[in-house]
């Protein structure tokens, strides 16, 4: 499979309905790739003829689970530096107003089996009253049904936790630049985050590091949860020196608004949690979104993770309580 079949697979797989070969060659354009409709239509027969397309009654094409399957799995190298170029654009797209709490947020998706839906909500509850999320707001929905510009699988539930890039972008509207450095493992002791235990960089990265962390079982939430000492998922940001004083008052009116879970600043030009730091650089941690399922993970329900999957308007989402009562009772 060649870079334009990734391509056309990337735009089918992100679009909601079926797809023509005249959007398709519209869309192609944002991945540098220029070709003509009659082009498109060519490589669409090569994809059909695989069995990672599929015609729909001559209104365009659909990817297969086949055709996911092979997007997942294809091109590395198509995929490095994927992570951080996707988290500098969700970062620009967010348009949540703090005052309002109104606008697109960033989303990670989470599906784990329905069957395990009560055990997984029970695990759960305890980590959205703490200040391991980034918010205790989220998105609940039954297989085939959609969170953003996702679908869920049948079988599965759906649930989509509001994502720390949400930071990057609140921060940028406001005229600070973000970067982020590395998402790892950070270790809590006596409720205070002590060190990071595990580190991957965003940089090169074709796979979000905290989906990585979750799958091999290195968090330790039921640990914090219990005897305020464990392991959580978190990132490593940095901000300019300069800005440190208005970052320190924009997050701490985050969490106020319910946004945030625990965010915390270095010193200037000073290693923050034993990792150095650029120059003229402050280091600022921040709680990682899927620490939930990380802890629904723990107990040995499986789960399928994807970081900044989505934008999601925030007004829609509702609380946990809320969220779960109306999906177990509606």
């Amino acid at each position: 499979m060649n870079r334009t079949m990734f391509a056309i697979l990337s735009v089918l797989d992100k679009s909601e309905g079926t797809v023509g070969s005249t959007e398709l060659s519209r869309q192609l354009l944002s991945h540098g790739i220029e070709l003509s409709e009659r082009t498109v239509r060519h490589y669409l027969k090569l994809l059909d003829q695989k069995g990672l397309t599929q015609v729909q009654a001559k209104r365009g094409r659909t990817i297969t689970d086949s055709g996911k399957t092979e997007l997942g799995k294809a091109f590395v190298s198509e995929r490095v530096n994927f992570v951080i170029n996707k988290i500098d654009s969700f970062a620009y797209l967010t348009d949540f107003n703090i005052d309002a709490l109104k606008g697109n947020v960033v989303l990670n998706i989470s599906f784990f089996p329905e069957k395990k839906i009560r055990d997984a909500i029970k695990i759960m509850a305890p980590v959205f009253e703490s200040p391991y999320v980034m918010s205790n707001r989220i998105a609940l929905s039954r297989g085939e049904d959609r969170i953003g510009d996702v679908t869920v699988p049948r079988g599965c539930v759906g649930l989509g936790t509001v994502c720390s890039i949400t930071l990057n972008g609140i921060f940028l509207k406001t005229g600070i630049p973000v970067t982020s450095r590395y998402g790892g493992v950070i270790e809590v002791e006596d409720g205070e985050p002590k060190r990071f235990t595990s580190l991957i960089s965003y940089e090169g990265s074709s796979i979000d590091p905290l989906e990585i962390f979750i799958r091999s079982r290195m968090t330790d939430i039921t640990g914090i949860l219990k005897d305020n000492t464990g392991k959580a998922l978190a990132s490593l940001r940095e901000i300019p020196v300069v800005s440190i004083n208005e970052a320190e008052r924009l997050s701490a009116k985050m969490i106020r608004k319910g946004l945030g879970g625990r965010i915390l600043f270095g010193k200037p030009n000073q290693p923050f949690l034993d990792i150095p730091v650029g120059v003229d650089k402050v280091g600022m941690l921040a709680v990682g979104g899927l620490n939930p399922i990380a802890a629904v993970q723990e107990a040995g329900i499986e789960t399928e993770n994807r970081a900044m999957s989505t934008l999601y308007e925030y007004s829609k989402l509702l609380s946990f309580n809320d969220a779960v009562s109306t999906f177990l009772y509606r």
